[in-house]
């Protein structure tokens, strides 16, 4: 194991532990609401920036079906998800069941977002991870939060959320191992993928933001918030 493994699988378990314990911590959500519209305006921009221009050098006139498949998985995973990945949390108070479906909803989609981090060859740099990983770690922090909120909500022990949490938050490092084996003994190109999360993530973003304004009443806070997510994404570019 490398120490750009090491380095990428500690951003992203950080990530949902962070998440984690700021529903212990935090009683308000409005700060979470605001990392959330933030996230959404950073993962826009990295996007249409720097990681769909690239997708689309290396797959070509294709990409855009890659795309769309993602737009359509993501749109099947929230089904199941009831919205989590942009902050929702619906369940019933009266709720006592381990949520399985939404977990194992999320699990996939942070299994797949993370195969791409791989790059194209294990050991040569791609820009297009680092800025993936940071996205991705932006965005699983509100999504880490939604999860446990449910469990909370849920009735379940302490314990039981958790160790749910611990097994979401293990889900990505998987994917990112399994892109790496793909690279290693297939000749696999994680640019297919990439498009794949491009159009989940378009989803995720767009949602975020358009949600950001409620009654289409334009939110000053959470509009800064999406402006500050833009300006990152442009820096780090």
């Amino acid at each position: 194991m490398s120490l750009d493994n090491i380095f990428q699988i500690s951003i992203l378990i950080g990530a949902v532990l962070i998440g984690g314990i700021l529903v212990e911590l935090l009683k308000k959500k409005s700060i979470l609401s605001l990392l959330l519209s933030f996230s959404g305006g950073y993962l826009l921009t990295i996007i249409f920036t720097h990681i769909l221009p690239e997708t689309y050098s290396v797959v070509g006139n294709s990409t855009g079906y890659y795309i769309l498949g993602g737009f359509l998985l993501q749109l099947l995973l929230e089904y199941f998800s009831q919205g989590a990945e942009h902050g929702h949390v619906h369940v019933h108070s009266k709720a006592a069941a381990f949520p399985f479906v939404i977990l194992i909803s999320l699990s996939l989609h942070s299994f797949i977002e993370a195969i791409p981090l791989v790059g194209n060859h294990v050991g040569h740099h791609h820009p297009h991870s680092d800025n993936l990983l940071w996205g991705i770690f932006l965005h699983k922090i509100p999504v880490a939060v939604a999860l446990m909120t449910i469990f909370k909500t849920s009735q379940i022990s302490r314990k039981k959320a958790w160790l749910g949490l611990l097994f979401f938050a293990l889900t990505a490092p998987i994917g990112l191992f399994f892109g790496q084996y793909l690279s290693n003994n297939f000749q696999f190109n994680s640019h297919w993928v990439m498009a794949i999360a491009i159009g989940m993530f378009l989803h995720i973003s767009t949602t975020i933001i358009f949600e950001s304004s409620e009654g289409h009443k334009l939110n000053l806070f959470k509009f800064i918030a999406i402006l500050l997510g833009f300006g990152l994404g442009i820096i780090v570019n």
